[in-house]
């Protein structure tokens, strides 16, 4: 995603107490097991690459720590019968994406047109790199939001993930061909919103230089 210039920092993931509770069963295993033989071990691992990943994906920041904790009761609930263990970010890939789809059906998302004004709102004070951070990624997510599910699914792990896309194919449940298809199409889309958004901003700015000359 470096190149359409629009960074997506991985926030810090709390440790839920469902997540918590469920890892609990393991006991002691933990302690001498490899950490990814158990579902304690999956979570410190890849608690905040699920949760990173589950808000790329369109979850609202409102929900993402409890699906975050759904992703991983299923992990402890599956990982006994789960045998691909040098396999596991292709394992949480799939599970994110079908639980953010379930998400999504359940709790329908507002309507993805963008209204570029919308793009253009301060992200609120704070120190000058912090806020620059907070905008890049109002920007990322915004920009992502003109993409529907499947094109949204696609794009991030391709762009953002960087998965092959016989990967990303195998994650969302597609042939090849039609992940190429929406990748094309999701490129066009967030360009010509980045596009939309430079050209408000210009304008912006040089209203307000005018109106700083005219006093």
């Amino acid at each position: 995603m470096a190149a359409f210039g629009y960074p997506a920092p991985a926030p810090a993931i709390p440790a839920s107490p469902a997540v918590v509770a469920a890892s609990a069963v393991d006991g002691g295993a933990a302690v001498t097991a490899p950490a990814v033989t158990t579902s304690a071990g999956v979570f410190r691992e890849h608690g905040a690459f699920v949760f990173r990943l589950l808000r790329r994906l369109g979850v609202p920041d409102a929900d993402l720590d409890d699906l975050t904790q759904e992703v991983f009761i299923i992990v402890h609930r599956s990982l006994d019968r789960y045998e691909e263990r040098n396999q596991m970010r292709a394992w949480l890939y799939r599970i994110c994406v079908r639980e953010a789809s379930r998400h999504r059906r359940k709790r329908p998302a507002p309507a993805s047109n963008v209204d570029v004004d919308l793009l253009s709102q301060p992200s609120g004070s704070s120190p000058e790199e912090a806020v620059q951070a907070s905008e890049a990624r109002a920007d990322f997510d915004r920009l992502l939001a003109v993409l529907d599910e499947d094109r949204r699914a696609v794009f991030v792990l391709y762009e953002v993930e960087e998965l092959s896309m016989e990967e990303v194919a195998t994650a969302v449940g597609c042939p090849v061909p039609t992940a190429y298809s929406r990748l094309r199409s999701a490129r066009q889309l967030v360009v010509a919103a980045a596009k939309r958004l430079e050209a408000h901003r210009e304008h912006a700015e040089s209203h307000a230089a005018g109106k700083g000359r005219s006093r």
